[in-house]
């Protein structure tokens, strides 16, 4: 595979897809990441979400007009003319359906979040890209924020100990409870602590929600959804000898090239930067926070 990497597009209904394009394609960005270029799109979007399809025009024109890439009437057609594929469609429940399809193309693919809505459709993702022996990553750019990973490079306050992580929290009805906005947080949380969480309880109102998890070891970490008042992102971060704020907004970096930064080696054949099983561990993460919301338990994962 060449250095430069023919990338395709699947779903311009987000932000996303002018930002990423923007980062490879252009070299005058300050924190252009090189090794690819975007080159051919499939608009898609989703008719009964108002926030795919009401998007889905503007941002094909300006990827067509802007940046000059090819818009295709086919999942299939991407995944024939590209090396890799970013599926950026803003609708997690149709993942699954266009990854099927791309699946046998082999082609590396990095899969915006959520993965999936249900644990289910994630472990059936899993498995087809175990099947045709493919690369695939999934995660919040949240994850790879520059104020998040500096405060986890330092650690002269000793071990962690848990973590409190706040952010945004609207609902969306096509996208199950958490996984609209609430996976943001979750990701920064897994990013500290890892994928061994054994169980979580939500409490919840009109305003707010808090997700306590716990973990195997024994440490405790706390999502805080807010519908009210705080509307960024942020974590404290506990260690033994003292506790880190993490500052999301620090940074000039955008956490999209951050996040780049790790999907472009993945594309040239380097793996994955998430083990994919922590990556399923934050969608039934999520899945059992939306339960314990709707039941007010305690829910196994």
């Amino acid at each position: 595979m060449s250095n430069a990497l023919r990338i395709g597009i699947i779903g311009l209904d987000t932000s996303h897809v002018t930002a990423f394009t923007q980062l490879l394609n252009d070299p005058a960005q300050t924190y252009h990441v090189p090794g690819g270029k975007v080159v051919v799109a499939f608009p898609g979007g989703s008719p009964d979400f108002a926030l795919s399809i009401s998007r889905v025009q503007g941002f094909t024109d300006k990827l067509r007009d802007e940046h000059g890439v090819q818009i295709v009437d086919s999942v299939e057609q991407v995944a024939e003319q590209s090396d890799a594929i970013l599926l950026e469609s803003v609708d997690g429940r149709v993942h699954l359906e266009q990854f099927a399809k791309i699946a046998p193309y082999g082609k590396p693919v990095f899969i915006d979040k959520p993965l999936a809505v249900s644990s289910e459709d994630a472990k059936q993702i899993a498995a087809l890209a175990a099947k045709h022996g493919i690369a695939v990553m999934s995660t919040s750019a949240l994850r790879y924020a520059e104020g998040l990973s500096e405060v986890l490079r330092n650690g002269e306050k000793g071990a962690v100990i848990g973590v409190d992580a706040y952010g945004p929290m609207a609902i969306e009805p096509t996208q199950p409870g958490y996984f609209w906005y609430g996976i943001h947080t979750v990701e920064m949380v897994f990013a500290v602590l890892g994928k061994d969480c054994v169980d979580v309880t939500v409490t919840t109102n009109d305003d707010y929600d808090v997700i306590v998890g716990r973990w195997a070891d024994g440490r405790i970490a706390t999502v805080r959804g807010n519908r009210k008042g705080n509307n960024a992102f942020g974590a404290v971060v506990h260690r033994e000898k003292g506790s880190q704020f993490v500052d999301i907004y620090s940074h000039s970096k955008p956490y999209y090239a951050s996040l780049l930064e790790r999907i472009v080696p993945m594309f040239k054949g380097e793996g994955a930067a998430i083990d994919f099983a922590e990556t399923i561990a934050v969608i039934r993460f999520i899945e059992a926070a939306n339960e314990s919301r709707e039941h007010g338990n305690t829910v196994a994962l």
